[in-house]
């Protein structure tokens, strides 16, 4: 799958999760969604391979169910960067998000492939 088309499945999952859990995700418009997949994006080529590594030894230890926790903190770190126009209202929040964003991207990538 392209990256275009994975930022088109993130920003629909931010604005659907947005739309049914509105305490959980706040999203103040499209463009803001789009936004937000592509600064996942970044983050997931730049930041999340040094948290990969530096979290190996745990995520061997948990046998891979840490890597959801770095999901979730780089849908945390996402939304530091947005700022107020897309932000979780806990981390509990980002991580089910990060665990609905992983499965619906597997399903995705598995039908296009």
């Amino acid at each position: 799958m392209g990256v275009w088309q994975r930022c088109l499945v993130n920003a629909l999952v931010f604005l659907a999760t947005a739309g049914f859990f509105p305490d959980a995700l706040h999203v103040a418009n499209v463009p803001t969604a789009f936004l937000a997949a592509i600064v996942l994006g970044l983050l997931n080529m730049s930041v999340k391979p040094i948290l990969l590594v530096l979290s190996l030894p745990i995520t061997v230890v948990t046998l891979g169910i840490f890597y959801l926790i770095i999901n979730g903190l780089m849908l945390e770190l996402t939304s530091v960067v947005m700022g107020g126009l897309f932000q979780f209202s806990s981390f509990t929040s980002a991580f089910m998000i990060a665990i609905v964003l992983s499965i619906v991207n597997l399903i995705i990538t598995d039908h296009l492939s």
